[in-house]
């Protein structure tokens, strides 16, 4: 692929496409007001948008998957659980209802034709205009028997931040809840010990949201004192 191609590709997959859900309008860099914009694209306006559902047929592995997550739920479990089904960038997500994503973890790790034995990692995101679904946990699952992964991903509001934490299913997902926690503020109930671990144990806030202050501590990095970003030269 020469480099145009490769330009214009990268600039379509930042742009809303068809079935995306758009949330919101960013402005600047990082949508940041109040702070002085030192980026230079001050100007820049870009769609906020979540990739939309996907309609099967999936391709590979996902319709088996997906067949089988099915069939193995009891009832009209997976309805009740899983919101929708993307597949980006070759990719599986499934969005898990919060109240459910305990038994839907256990089918995926014990089923034999599914087998996710490990989970790779939490990670939080913040989507401050997707209202009511602003704080989203994204599990990452491997299948070592099969060779497969998938990601889980499940939402909460800010009013009420508690998701249910996976340490029962999985125990590696104690410190990377943790960090989740200590950085977007999410509370997953049911953790042994759900305190801060990269912060100290008084700090206020919690880093990685979007709504977090740039401003901060002047850092002091080999004899030069470095200001806090909005401290710093703005650019008009």
């Amino acid at each position: 692929m020469t480099e145009p191609d490769q330009a214009q590709r990268a600039e379509t997959d930042q742009r809303a496409q068809p079935g995306d859900e758009v949330i919101g309008v960013r402005h600047g860099m990082f949508g940041v007001t109040g702070s002085g914009d030192t980026s230079g694209y001050g100007r820049l306006v870009r769609n906020v948008s979540l990739p939309g559902s996907t309609p099967p047929p999936y391709g590979g592995y996902f319709d088996e998957l997906i067949d089988r997550l099915r069939e193995a739920l009891p009832d009209n479990g997976f309805a009740e659980s899983v919101e929708k089904i993307v597949v980006f960038r070759g990719e599986l997500t499934l969005h898990i209802r919060r109240e459910h994503l305990l038994a839907v973890a256990r089918v995926l790790r014990d089923d034999e034709a599914l087998r996710f034995e490990l989970c790779l990692g939490v990670s939080g995101v913040h989507y401050p205009d997707d209202t009511g679904r602003e704080l989203h946990a994204v599990y990452h699952l491997n299948s070592i028997t099969h060779g497969r992964r998938l990601r889980l991903e499940v939402s909460a509001p800010d009013a009420d931040p508690h998701i249910p934490s996976l340490f029962s299913v999985y125990p590696t997902a104690d410190w990377h809840e943790r960090e989740t926690y200590d950085f977007f503020g999410i509370l997953f109930d049911g953790h042994p010990a759900l305190t801060r671990i990269a912060m100290p144990d008084d700090w206020r806030g919690h880093p990685q949201r979007k709504d977090y202050p740039l401003g901060g501590i002047p850092v002091e990095y080999k004899g030069a004192r470095i200001p806090p970003p909005d401290q710093r030269r703005a650019y008009s």
